[in-house]
C-alpha cells in the first residue's frame, strides 16, 4: 500500500519505518527539510533501538522524506497524521493536527481517487470526528463515507521498545468512521501477526489511548505511595513487599505445569524515583482537563501526578539526610533521560532534581550514555553533563542513580575502590543495597535499631 505520514516525531517515523519494513510504500512528511534530508540519507536522528537497522534497508526505496505535503498525499492511498499534540495548561493544542487536516483535505480537492485519513496522533475523545473530519471534508469537498475514508489508529509504543511494539504488536485498535478505512486499515496491518484487532469507533479508539495510559501512571504512582510509607519502616523494603503481592496468581499466573507467568504490567508496579516522558504526564494532564470541560471529576487522577510530582524530591530527600547540608557538596546525577533506551528527557525526573540540587548549591555532574545533546539543552547551565561515567563520579560525595541504564550495572564495582565511598541513592531501585558500601533507596526503611 501506498502511504503517506505527516509528521516524522516519535511516532511518525517509527510508524513510517516500520510499515517500509513489512513492504508498503511510505512517504515520511515533514516540515522541517533538515529531517526529511535524514531521512532521504537512511540516518535516523531518534534514538531508538532497532529503528537505524530498518532504515538501512528501506530508505532511498520503500521509505522516503518530502517536505510536500500536496504531492505526498496525492501519491498515496492512505495518509496518517503523526503531528505533534503540545500541552498547555494541561490542555493539548490541536493547531498541528487541524493544520495538518486541512492541507490533506486541500491535497484531496483535485484528487480523484479514495482516500483515507488516519489520525494517529494522541487526541482527546471526539477530536477526529468533531475537528479532523470538518476540516477534511471543508477543504476537499468531500464526504466521509464517499470517497473518503476516516479513522484514529492510536499507537501503544514505548519508547526504548518502539521498534519491536510496531513490528510485534500486542494489540490493533481501528476506530473506524466508514467502511473503506476499515478496509484499508486492515490490509496495511496484515503483515502484522496480532493477537487481537479490535475494531470500534474513532471516539472510542481516542479513549482507550488515554485510558490505557492513564492506567499505567496510576500504577507507578501508587507504588511510589507505598514506597514512600514503607521508608518510613524500619528494616522494611518495598521490594520485597511488591514481591508478595506479585505472587498473588491473578498478577503472575501459575501454568499447569507449575511454572510462573510474571507479565510485563508488574514493572509498574515498582517504586521510584517518578515516570517522564512525552505520554504520562502530558496525557493524564489533557484527561484530566478533558473530564473537567465535561463535569467529571477526577481526585484519583489529581492525586496521580501529585504524587508523581513529589517523587523527585524523595531523591534529594535521601541525599539530604545522608550527607547534610548539600552546599557545595559534589554530587553526581547519573541518567538524564526519562528512561533508559533512549535520550528523550521531556518530562525526566531527573531534570527536577538538577534542577533542585542547583537551588540547594550542590557541584553536580550529570552522565547519560544516550541523552547528550538532548541533556545539555534541557540541564541547568550549572550541571555539568560529563562523557563518561567516570568523570561524572570522579570525587563524588553522593550518586542520584536516575535512569536504570544497563551501563550503570557496573557501579558496584567503579564504588568499590573508593577509600571514602560516596552515598548511592538509588531513584530506581536498580542495584542491590548490598552491592555498595553506602546505600539509600526509595522504600527502603532504615535499619531496626
Amino acid at each position: 500500500m501506498r502511504v503517506a505520514v505527516v509528521g516524522t516525531g516519535y511516532v511518525g517515523l517509527v510508524s513510517g519505518a516500520c510499515l517500509a519494513e513489512v513492504g508498503h510504500e511510505v512517504i515520511c512528511v515533514d516540515l522541517d527539510a533538515a529531517k526529511v534530508a535524514s531521512i532521504e540519507r537512511g540516518e535516523a536522528f531518534l534514538f531508538e533501538p532497532g529503528l537505524q537497522e530498518i532504515m538501512d534497508h528501506t530508505a532511498g526505496s520503500r521509505l522516503r522524506g518530502s517536505t510536500d505535503l500536496a504531492a505526498a498525499v496525492r501519491a498515496s492511498e492512505l495518509t496518517m497524521i503523526a503531528v505533534g499534540t503540545p500541552s498547555s495548561d494541561g490542555r493539548i493544542d490541536l493547531g498541528y493536527v487541524r493544520s495538518a487536516a486541512a492541507a490533506i483535505g486541500a491535497a484531496l480537492r483535485e484528487h480523484p481517487e479514495p482516500h483515507v485519513v488516519v489520525v494517529k496522533s494522541t487526541v482527546v475523545p471526539g477530536t477526529t470526528e468533531d475537528v479532523v473530519r470538518p476540516e477534511l471534508e471543508r477543504a476537499s469537498g468531500r464526504r466521509v463515507g464517499d470517497g473518503l475514508g476516516l479513522a484514529m489508529n492510536p499507537e501503544f509504543l514505548r519508547e526504548g521498545n518502539a521498534v519491536v511494539d510496531f513490528m510485534e504488536p500486542d494489540r490493533i485498535v481501528l476506530g473506524v468512521a466508514d467502511d473503506l478505512a476499515r478496509e484499508r486499515l486492515e490490509a496495511l496491518y496484515a503483515p502484522f501477526a496480532c493477537p487481537d484487532v479490535l475494531v470500534t469507533t474513532p471516539r472510542t479508539a481516542e479513549a482507550i489511548k488515554y485510558t490505557s495510559n492513564a492506567v499505567l501512571a496510576t500504577l507507578i504512582s501508587f507504588s511510589n505511595e507505598i514506597g514512600n510509607l514503607m521508608a518510613k519502616l524500619p528494616g522494611v523494603d518495598v521490594r520485597t513487599v511488591m514481591e508478595g503481592v506479585y505472587l498473588d496468581r491473578r498478577w503472575s499466573p501459575i501454568l499447569e505445569d507449575g511454572r510462573r507467568v510474571r507479565p510485563g504490567i508488574l514493572t509498574y508496579l515498582a517504586a521510584g524515583c517518578g515516570f517522564g516522558g512525552s505520554c504520562f504526564p502530558k496525557d493524564v494532564q489533557a484527561l484530566k482537563a478533558f473530564a473537567r470541560a465535561h463535569d467529571a471529576p477526577t481526585p484519583l487522577l489529581e492525586a496521580v501526578m501529585d504524587i508523581n510530582g513529589s517523587q523527585p524530591g524523595e531523591v534529594v530527600a535521601l541525599l539530604e539526610r545522608g550527607l547534610g547540608d548539600l552546599r557545595g557538596r559534589r554530587l553526581a546525577l547519573l541518567g538524564v533521560a526519562f528512561k533508559p533506551d533512549t535520550d528523550d528527557v521531556r518530562e525526566s525526573p531527573s531534570l527536577r532534581v538538577a534542577q533542585m540540587l542547583v537551588a540547594a548549591g550542590a557541584e553536580t555532574r550529570a552522565f547519560d550514555p544516550a541523552a547528550r545533546e538532548t541533556g545539555r539543552v534541557a540541564l541547568p547551565a550549572q550541571v555539568q553533563l560529563c562523557d563518561t561515567l567516570e568523570d561524572a563520579l570522579e570525587g563524588a560525595e553522593g550518586v542520584a542513580l536516575m535512569t536504570s541504564w544497563r551501563d550503570f550495572a557496573v557501579l558496584p564495582a567503579l564504588l568499590a575502590s573508593r577509600e571514602d565511598p560516596p552515598l548511592l541513592v538509588d531513584g530506581r531501585r536498580m542495584l542491590d543495597p548490598r552491592s555498595v558500601a553506602r546505600y539509600a533507596g526509595i522504600g527502603l526503611g532504615p535499619e531496626p535499631s
